[in-house]
């Protein structure tokens, strides 16, 4: 969904402000409603019950009569939806949402004079109760939207994101295929021997993060201190998050550009961070460590990454088994788990061959998905399988 800043005047902010304030009150009470709905109890109602007593609703309270019933209508559709992913197994039971955390509404229906073009950065959005707001045209917006969603993040930030589904990118044609290994130091190593890695916060930025958290940490809480430095946190966090997004579209761009088939590890990340913490009678071990190999694993865009793969080039992604890509020699096809010596460094015990660690399990992930696309639609797909020189050293 091709997202934008929007940029209202103060007096739309509130606008804004009550319509998210709005579709969070009429979530909660759907959530509220079904979660009192006990076996042997008539149904919770649905949307059709839920739409009906909103309409009481609006009659009964000015203050939410107020506002959009088009917002109010959408959150409960919205609902209706979550609870039927649930329900299908595909998506967990839809939570309560929070002031400051869910700040958001949804729009349908839009209609192709709903959204304009004023200036060459400047466009405008029809929002029902506020009126044109304007936002900054970073790129054309897609044609044919029929609906957008207005969110504010931590940073106070709001931006519009219209629903449309982007064009995949058109397969190079060359046969050629490449490897990705994922990891925490290394975000991604490809079997071509490139290493890349996700821009952060730079030093100067990480010093006055954890400067802001020790003033955090002293402020006392609800004084207006408090609330000045949260906000000062939430933009640093803000703007490493805009760079792990930027770098995920950019390099999932020149990924399905220059590769025919993309071969990635098949790794479950829900089940990797999970906390270790345990119960009171299993307590876990190195609880710490483990929590800091979750936030490194989660702040690396793992799953973000082969998502807008998967989005960029559809058809062209591949995921293999990730058991013994790291131990396994990518020269002569051994498995020694002591021939990662570290881990950045790979020398195989048998022939020799040395490598950086990353690089050497993204190639066995090149192998794999050469012979699983050769199987899957004939070997002449995705080329013949090259084995590296041994004895290669390659800088890490």
């Amino acid at each position: 969904m091709p997202r934008y800043r929007l940029t209202p005047t103060p007096a739309q902010q509130a606008v804004l402000a009550g319509h998210c304030a709005h579709a969070r009150y009429v979530w909660n009470l759907a959530i509220e409603q079904h979660t009192h709905w006990k076996p042997g109890r008539q149904p919770a109602p649905g949307y059709t019950e839920q739409s009906r007593q909103l309409t009481q609703a609006r009659a009964a309270f000015a203050w939410l009569a107020a506002g959009s019933q088009t917002v109010q209508q959408q959150a409960l559709r919205d609902f209706a939806q979550a609870m039927s992913n649930f329900f299908a197994g595909t998506h967990g039971r839809p939570t309560w949402r929070k002031r400051g955390r869910h700040e958001g509404f949804r729009i349908v229906a839009v209609k192709p004079g709903d959204v304009r073009r004023v200036s060459r950065h400047v466009g405008q959005v029809k929002v029902p109760k506020v009126g044109w707001v304007s936002f900054r045209w970073s790129r054309p917006v897609p044609d044919g939207v029929k609906s957008y969603r207005i969110t504010r993040d931590a940073a106070g930030r709001r931006h519009i994101a219209f629903a449309a589904v982007p064009a995949p990118i058109p397969a190079p044609g060359n046969g050629r295929r490449v490897g990705v290994d994922r990891g925490v130091a290394v975000l991604a190593a490809l079997s071509t021997g490139d290493p890349l890695t996700v821009p952060g916060l730079n030093a100067t930025e990480q010093r006055r993060l954890v400067r802001l958290q020790r003033k955090l940490a002293r402020a006392r809480r609800g004084s207006t201190r408090r609330a000045t430095v949260k906000a000062a946190i939430a933009r640093l966090k803000a703007r490493e998050k805009d760079r792990r997004k930027d770098w995920v579209e950019k390099t999932g761009t020149d990924l399905a550009r220059r590769f025919d088939v993309i071969a990635v590890e098949d790794l479950k990340i829900r089940n990797m961070t999970r906390s270790a913490k345990g119960t009171a009678e299993a307590p876990g071990k190195n609880v710490a460590a483990k929590a800091g190999l979750n936030r490194g694993v989660l702040a690396s865009a793992w799953g973000a990454l082969v998502a807008r793969l998967e989005d960029k080039a559809p058809g062209r992604v591949v995921r293999v088994n990730s058991a013994y890509t790291s131990q396994r020699c990518s020269a002569c096809g051994i498995v020694d788990r002591k021939s990662r010596q570290s881990q950045a460094d790979f020398r195989c015990r048998s022939c020799g061959y040395a490598a950086n660690a990353d690089v050497n399990a993204a190639r066995n992930i090149y192998h794999a998905a050469g012979h699983a696309v050769s199987a899957r639609e004939g070997p002449g797909v995705a080329g013949p399988v090259h084995r590296e020189p041994q004895r290669v050293l390659l800088s890490g």
